[in-house]
């Protein structure tokens, strides 16, 4: 079997190296795009695969394995004898293709580790920002990029945010920055990389039944903080993720910067009354404080909420440790906008706001969304993926005027509300896919929604039983609410 050790650069010779890359679904392909180039044997196992990738790998002549060829362990890989897996995050580790890797010794990587190994493509050595969550991670990632660039400071956004890393590091120009968005799925699998300043926004269930398990869970997302050069930046309120800090091995004089709604005590960045102020990287910062930026700033970037506030300290902490002057930081907010389907006011008429944030896949992020209002109309429902919806339903059950009940798990959700919050009106969607559920669910929100009151789309379930993925869920939302207030108007 090859030495791994040696492939610590692009410039290392990866001829002799067999690369299995097992899922073909972004990120594998961009790992055989990269592999090829690089000159590795490389053959790929799919179960599904888009046509247009199969004919591109057909092009650079990378071999390929799919549909129910691609099942269990194929012989064509067992006389490949592959020296590495990278693996699609998503594909879960009791998997049989990769029991059997384990059991020859052969590595397992994902396209994260490959990335590491080939950062020095170009002489522009990008320092990596690595950030984590159960909820908030783009918001913030893409707040990093825009503050850091503002700053002047080359940045660019990848990972579980939807661009390949490997078409990043791939880059002819090179960056000073990357930014990588890391879920729980791609830090399961992740080696050893030395990010300059890392961040694990907030810890709550989720994807259960993928890690086995909470402290699984945990476990994984603690990983984001290992080898930290620069910063750890944790959520105060949050105290899961200080002690992950606590654990980690980082490399000396990594520092532990917390954000905080609240006041910010010394090496935290937080909020005094509506200034946004950095007591973290500042001299004298026992008794002063940084102005960063105001709520009115933060409002700029759109409906303001705790959620934001929350996103924003932490990526103003990271930008500083970068060393970007507040100026630059404020700029850059001012500037912002958030993605579409992140609580995103889509509609309004007579007193009544439909918001989307179908961007809401599990209860951590609905709880988000519904912290932000009095009184909510609330369409929720989905995939489950093995979480407890009872804790969110109890916690916001006088808030709710309404349940409209959409998805494949809605009898555990019904179930939920039935028990920890009776009185609420409970309305479930028997339409099975597409626009039409939605159609039915905002028709029937409308009927208990009154001047003051959201209707709110915070499915906290992933989309894939009803709907292509969240956009897809939210899209539908907002044609269906559109739809309705223009037929109320005409």
């Amino acid at each position: 079997m090859a030495d791994l050790d040696q492939l610590t650069s692009w410039h290392s010779n990866w001829d002799e190296i067999h690369a299995l890359v097992f899922g073909l679904g972004v990120s594998g392909f961009s790992a055989a795009d990269t592999l090829a180039e690089l000159g590795a044997k490389t053959l790929v196992v799919a179960k599904n695969a888009e046509p247009d990738l199969l004919d591109i790998l057909d092009v650079i002549g990378v071999p390929h394995i799919t549909g129910d060829a691609a099942n269990g362990v194929p012989a064509a890989v067992v006389e490949f004898k592959p020296d590495l897996v990278i693996v699609s995050p998503g594909i879960r580790p009791d998997n049989e293709l990769l029991r059997w890797a384990a059991e020859q010794g052969v590595a397992i990587w994902v396209d994260i580790d490959l990335a590491w190994r080939l950062r020095d493509k170009t002489d522009r050595l990008a320092h990596w920002f690595t950030v984590t969550g159960t909820n908030g991670k783009t918001t913030t990632v893409q707040l990093l990029t825009a503050m850091l660039n503002q700053g002047g400071i080359k940045a660019e956004a990848c990972g579980n945010i939807g661009k390949p890393i490997l078409d990043v590091i791939r880059d002819p120009e090179g960056f000073d920055a990357i930014v990588v968005e890391l879920s729980s799925f791609q830090l399961h699998y992740l080696g050893e990389i030395f990010p300059f300043s890392s961040a694990a926004l907030n810890l709550a269930d989720d994807h259960l039944d993928w890690h086995g398990g909470f402290e699984e869970y945990k476990a994984a997302k603690a990983k984001v903080y290992e080898n930290t050069v620069a910063a750890c930046v944790y959520n105060v309120m949050d105290k899961a993720t200080e002690s992950m800090v606590e654990d980690a091995d980082v490399v000396d004089g990594a520092r532990a910067i917390g954000f905080t709604l609240g006041i910010p005590s010394r090496s935290q960045i937080g909020f005094v009354e509506d200034i946004l102020c950095d007591r973290a990287f500042l001299d004298d910062r026992a008794n002063n404080a940084v102005e960063i930026a105001t709520l009115e700033d933060l409002s700029e970037i759109g409906l303001l909420t705790p959620h934001l506030m929350a996103n924003t300290a932490a990526a103003a902490a990271m930008a500083r440790s970068a060393g970007v002057d507040p100026g630059d930081i404020r700029d850059a907010i001012r500037n912002f906008r958030l993605d579409a389907h992140r609580i995103e006011l889509v509609a309004e008429a007579n007193g009544v706001r439909w918001i989307d944030d179908s961007k809401a896949t599990n209860p951590h992020a609905a709880a988000a969304s519904l912290a932000s209002f009095d009184r909510v109309i609330w369409i929720v429902g989905g995939l489950l993926k093995g979480v407890d919806i009872s804790p969110l339903v109890k916690k916001n059950a006088q808030k709710l005027a309404a349940a409209i009940i959409i998805g494949k798990d809605r009898q555990l959700v019904v179930a939920a509300l039935k028990e920890q919050a009776p009185e609420v009106p409970v309305v479930e969607i028997l339409a099975e896919t597409g626009q039409a559920v939605m159609d039915e669910a905002v028709a029937a929100a409308a009927k208990f929604a009154h001047d003051g009151d959201v209707v709110l789309l915070a499915p906290a379930a992933a989309s894939m039983d009803q709907f292509k993925d969240y956009a897809d869920r939210g899209n539908s939302f907002s044609i269906a609410a559109r739809a309705l207030i223009g037929g109320a108007h005409g």
